[in-house]
């Protein structure tokens, strides 16, 4: 009785994904706005990492002149470059787990 239900059930489940059809894929209504919110974030995304690389070289500057003793510095550049790369890259990162 369970298997007959069950049969059935997917009978009709194939019944409803039969009169679907092939839908072709179509741009959505807003796809060129949000296309351009993206490319101005990616903008502002670059513009602070360059930022953030020349506020942490004049940082380490002013450690280096003033002699300070644990200079944080070097993590901040380093954090800055690691931070630009991952930004940079996540675009042709998704394309390759997308496409």
């Amino acid at each position: 009785m369970i298997l007959v239900a069950l049969h059935d059930a997917v009978l009709a489940h194939d019944a409803v994904l039969a009169q679907l059809g092939n839908p072709t894929p179509q741009t959505p209504p807003v796809a060129d706005k949000l296309l351009t919110l993206v490319r101005y974030f990616t903008w502002f995304v670059i513009l602070s990492g360059i930022l953030a690389i020349v506020y942490a070289g004049g940082h380490f500057a002013w450690e280096k002149w003033a002699g300070g003793g644990v200079s944080q510095s070097p993590k901040m550049v380093a954090g800055a470059m690691i931070g630009g790369i991952i930004a940079t890259s996540a675009g042709t990162i998704m394309n390759a787990a997308i496409g």
